[in-house]
This record gives C-alpha cells, sequence and structure tokens, in this order.
C-alpha cells in the first residue's frame, strides 16, 4: 500500500521549489509526526516560499512538533531562529520553556518578540522575571509582547509589575500600567491610584485611569472625579465611570453631559471642517457611561441630550440601554419636535425600547 506522508516527505528533497513548497503544504493536512523532522529541515531552504510552507505545516502538526522545533533556537542561523520562534508563538508549551526564556535574550528582535508571545502562552510564573527586562527593549513590538506574556502568564506576574510602576523609565511603566489593565486585579488598585496622582508622565496616568476603568473597582471612582478635573484626564475619566458601573459617578455624569460647570481649561479639535470644543467629545463619552451604568435618575438629562446634535446619537443609544423606563419621557417628543433627523432618533429608540407605533406603553394599551 502506498504511504502518502512518506511520498511527501520524499518531495521535500525534488530540486523544484515548487514541488517541495507544495509537499510541505500536504504534509501540514496529514499531521502525522513523522514529518516533523524532515520540515524542520525546510526551515534552512533557500526558497522563502518554501520555508513559509514548512512554518505553516509545522503549525498545523502542532503539539508533536513543539520538542524539535525547540532546538532550532540555539541554531547559528538567525534566520532559522526567527522560523523556530515564530512557530513557537502559536505551539508551545511547556517542554520548550527553557530555551524560549534563552531566546528572550536573542540579538535578533524577532526571536524576542516571538519568544515573548509564546511564553504568554505555555504562562509559567519562571518566566516573569526573564520578561520583565523586555519591557524596557528598544523595539515597541517586542515591549508589546512581553507585556501581553505577562499579563496572560496572570496573578504570578503582579508583584513584579507593580514593582515596575516605580521604574525611573516611564515606558516600563506604562507596560506595566497596560499589563496590569489586562490582568483586571483588584490587587493593583491602590498602586495605581498612587501612580495616577504622582507619576510625572501624562501618557503614563492617561493609561492609568483606562485600567482602572478597566478592573472595574468601585474604589476608585471618589478618586477619579478627582482626576477628572485635569483636562488629558477628563474624557478617559469619564468612560472609566461607565465600565465600572457605580451608580456614585451619575451626578457628575450629568453635569458633564449637561454642561454644568464646565472645565476652566479645554481646547478645539478639527472635525469635518468645523471647530469643535474638547468638551463635546466628553460629553458624548458622559451619554455612554450613563448608558452603562443604567441608573434612572439620568433619564432626563439625557432626553435633554437628544436636542444637542453633537451628544444626540449617543444618548439616543444610552436611553435604549433603559428598555420601557424610558418611554414616558420620550413620547412627548413625538409631539412636540419638528426636527426630523431628531424624531428619527427618538422613533428608533422608542422601538428598541419595546415600543410599537399606536401604543400608548409597551403594554399595548390603545
Amino acid at each position: 500500500m502506498t504511504d502518502a506522508v512518506m511520498e511527501q516527505i520524499a518531495a521535500l528533497r525534488d530540486e523544484d521549489w515548487a514541488i517541495r513548497g507544495e509537499a510541505a503544504g500536504r504534509l501540514g493536512t496529514f499531521k502525522d509526526p513523522r514529518a516533523v523532522a524532515p520540515l524542520v529541515s525546510l526551515l534552512r531552504d533557500q526558497d522563502r516560499s518554501v520555508r513559509e510552507a514548512a512554518i505553516e505545516a509545522l503549525r498545523s502538526i502542532g503539539a508533536a512538533a513543539v520538542q524539535t522545533v525547540g532546538t532550532c533556537l540555539t541554531e547559528p542561523d538567525l534566520s532559522v531562529q526567527e522560523s523556530a520562534s515564530a512557530i513557537l508563538a502559536t505551539i508551545a508549551d511547556e517542554r520548550v520553556l527553557a530555551p524560549l526564556i534563552k531566546a528572550l535574550h536573542s540579538g535578533d528582535w524577532i526571536v524576542r518578540m516571538h519568544a515573548a508571545k509564546a511564553l504568554g502562552r505555555v504562562r509559567n510564573a519562571d518566566a516573569v522575571e526573564p520578561l520583565i527586562p523586555l519591557l524596557q527593549d528598544k523595539v515597541k513590538a517586542v515591549r508589546e509582547e512581553a507585556a501581553a506574556a505577562l499579563a496572560a502568564i496572570g496573578d504570578a506576574a503582579i508583584p513584579s509589575l507593580l514593582k515596575e510602576l516605580q521604574h525611573e523609565d516611564w515606558l516600563v511603566r506604562l507596560h506595566a500600567v497596560e499589563s496590569l489593565r489586562k490582568l483586571k486585579s483588584k490587587r493593583a488598585v491602590e498602586p495605581l491610584l498612587s501612580v495616577l496622582f504622582n507619576d510625572r508622565d501624562s501618557a503614563v496616568r492617561e493609561d492609568v485611569v483606562r485600567a482602572l476603568g478597566e478592573i472595574g473597582d468601585p474604589q476608585a471612582v471618589e478618586y477619579l472625579l478627582t482626576a477628572m478635573r485635569e483636562p488629558g484626564l477628563r474624557t478617559l475619566a469619564v468612560e472609566a465611570f461607565g465600565r465600572i458601573g457605580d451608580p456614585l459617578a451619575v451626578p457628575a455624569l450629568i453635569e458633564v453631559l449637561t454642561g454644568i460647570r464646565p472645565p476652566e481649561r479645554t481646547k478645539t479639535v478639527a472635525g469635518c471642517g468645523d471647530q469643535w470644543d474638547e468638551e463635546v467629545i466628553t460629553q458624548g463619552a458622559a451619554a455612554r457611561s450613563l448608558g452603562l451604568i443604567g441608573d434612572e435618575r439620568a433619564i432626563p438629562s439625557l432626553v435633554s441630550a437628544l436636542n444637542q446634535i453633537f451628544t444626540r446619537v449617543d444618548a439616543a443609544a444610552a436611553l435604549a440601554k433603559f428598555g420601557s423606563k424610558a418611554i414616558p419621557s420620550l413620547l412627548p417628543l413625538l409631539n412636540e419636535s419638528r426636527d426630523e433627523n431628531l424624531l428619527f432618533h427618538v422613533r428608533e429608540t422608542l422601538t428598541s425600547a419595546g415600543w410599537r407605533a399606536g401604543r400608548r406603553s409597551q403594554t399595548g394599551t390603545k
């Protein structure tokens, strides 16, 4: 009986690059462990398309290829190291933990990047300390993959990440915040609040506000109410309130939406040929956050916001989240307004809330 796998393995040695590439592709579909070593040898092939076909085939074979591919991380040929690390970035497991950690010190940034991603897949606590230095790597892609890997590792990475919040390099602090943001651990809230009010870099403070929103701990609300007085943090804080979902922020959000006590300093934002005040963007964010929190105190202010073109869409979407509770406040607008655009949004919101034309309420009373 013909052995299709062995036939294709033999074809990997053909002089024609097209035949080698096609054979590699077929071996990927077979997923037979016997093909691993022959495919690994193709990582040194002169033809790029053949190498790429071998890479994809080894990825398809998966777990059976991990250890053999891992040995390539110490190859003198950097292109082979790059290919091996790229494969492991999608199939790595505990068996290649040690070579991947060693690869983090490679002089080739592509190898460092893929090794960091692979370690995020492995999720072993032993990789935390070796990954930390990569938060200050000169290549942005490496820093980002290291931050993502630390977040993937989870709670074991938190103590080291909290320590890096005090690092002298603002980029390290920034990526530490990013990792903590992805982890969403409440253990990070108090240290992040300290950074929010003490860090000298605006980009770090901005990312802290995003992180606090993602973590979603109500403890942060009263501090964000203070932080929103800073122009660069105002919109971000308003957005964070919606993610946290605590009603404590509702009065402040209503003030933002209705223009009560506007900020002393703001800036114009160019858009569609017009000059928009940055507070307009913040008001839209306030409408969205009020919709996410779902506190009925916001309904009258959201209905009023329908009258402003720049908040209309966000206010309508927010009101729709209230369902039938918003219907009584919206119905009068059908008779009071002649603005067709406003009426369109009112009808769309009423429909989303469960109202149908011809009914006085959602209950179906004629």
